[in-house]
């Protein structure tokens, strides 16, 4: 049997994830591998820290240069996060001629350029399977068995954190705050919780997917993004009655000269498979013109199932080592695409606003949205508080540019209270 060594940069929920299952199914990776796999080091901040798992001490490091220099170890597993020292020590082991195995969405969507390049020019292996959906095998499945289509859309609940908040919204009648701090409790949020609930986590990862679904270098900061902070529960009820929920969806749509890009909580049709994804499960709807819909679904994070892809990323690099002729990091760039700005995009939208309740002001409304293109499908209005009404207006397919001209007059009506919410609404066949 052949032994492979490989070093963990980082040994936190992930990282821990990977050592327990390397030491509990080391015979079904042999099995499936040829190769018995061996962490020979890992790097850590601290290395009197509690962890919860019984490694040897003389594994644990807090100097790079140790596992760089160390001729044995052959691949390089960054479970890190964040931009630096991340991406630096992986350039590094590339130049070292060390495959590298990683989990970290941000580099890869800020940085990946320089990263997949160098992987090419110093002719190792570079597989991040893990950086989006945990242990949903979406890479591999856009890469390889989806190879032959051209995929038209993408859809997906890539953000396990804002998913449970919105379940337990949903479900429970639970509030914003409340379902957060469930959420920071069992361990799915973090202290600090701006990265998930404001969309920056769904975006890195949707900049990630959409670079390698449509062939094209996808910018992050190209990504329309929205977080969930302005959902409460009366937007929840409202949805549930006119037949949808609400999600924080990433949207990838082919447009032909343009590509779509989008991170927004959106309504959806309460009978739609992504309707029916609670808790902190994460799912991707793909379209492609070959194959159809399809949707691949499972847990987004945690240390086993995210550590399940890191480990399957590594039997990726041991079953291609003898083929490296034949491999290219370098999948996310052969085609010039623009982004359409989000003023371009036509949907239909839910709007709540709050109004005087006096008569004539529907009247003003719509009139406002008829010289604006804005056709209003339906409208909900709902009671008296203080002489005030709750107006729920949901669209026709409308520009969103025009509808936004239009919000900017209704603005200025003496009989407007507020603009409470503006939610788009997603109906998968457009």
């Amino acid at each position: 049997m052949k032994k492979i060594k490989i070093a963990l940069l980082g040994l936190g929920n992930v990282g821990r994830g990977v050592w327990k299952i390397i030491n509990e199914n080391g015979e079904e990776i042999r099995k499936r591998s040829g190769y018995d796999v061996e962490i020979a080091k890992i790097l850590v901040r601290d290395k009197n820290k509690a962890r919860g798992v019984d490694i040897p001490e003389s594994l644990l490091t807090t100097n790079y240069e140790e596992i760089i220099q160390n001729d044995e170890i052959k691949i390089i597993v960054e479970l890190m996060g964040g931009v630096n020292p991340a991406k630096e020590y992986m350039l590094e082991a590339m130049k070292q001629k060390k495959h590298v195995v990683t989990a970290n969405k941000m580099v890869l969507a800020t940085e990946g350029d320089e990263l997949f390049e160098a992987a090419d020019r110093f002719g190792v292996m570079f597989y991040y399977e893990a950086s989006v959906a945990g242990g949903i095998p979406i890479i591999q499945g856009v890469n390889e068995s989806l190879a032959a289509n051209k995929i038209e859309q993408l859809y997906g609940i890539v953000n396990g954190t804002t998913n449970y908040i919105l379940s337990k919204m949903e479900l429970e009648n639970l509030d914003f705050e409340t379902a957060l701090k469930e959420a920071q409790e069992k361990g799915y949020a973090e202290a600090d919780p701006t990265s998930d609930v404001e969309g920056y986590d769904a975006a890195y990862k949707l900049g990630i997917l959409s670079s390698l679904a449509f062939g094209a270098k996808v910018n992050f900061d190209q990504v329309y993004r929205e977080g969930i902070t302005k959902i409460n529960s009366t937007d929840i009820n409202f949805a549930r009655e006119l037949g949808f929920v609400i999600k924080l969806l990433a949207i990838a749509k082919d447009e032909g000269n343009e590509l779509e890009l989008r991170v927004h909580p959106t309504l959806i049709p309460k009978t739609h498979p992504l309707a029916n994804v609670h808790d902190s499960f994460n799912a991707i709807f793909v379209k492609g013109n070959a194959v159809g819909e399809l949707m691949l679904y499972g847990r987004g994070a945690g240390d086993l199932p995210t550590g399940s892809a890191v480990v399957g990323d590594i039997l990726s690099v041991l079953r291609n080592e003898g083929n490296l002729e034949n491999y290219s990091a370098v999948k996310n760039n052969l085609w010039k695409r623009d982004i359409k700005p989000i003023s371009k995009i036509n949907r239909r939208y839910y709007l709540r606003i709050t109004v005087t309740d006096r008569p004539g002001v529907l009247g003003e409304i719509t009139t406002i949205f008829g010289k604006h293109n804005v056709s209003m499908k339906s409208i909900i209005q709902r009671g008296r508080e203080k002489d005030n009404a709750t107006l729920v207006i949901v669209t026709h397919h409308t520009n969103e540019g025009d509808l936004m001209n239009a919000l900017e007059q209704i603005k200025e009506l003496q009989a407007l209270e507020s603009v409470d919410n503006l939610l788009r609404i997603e109906s998968f066949n457009s």
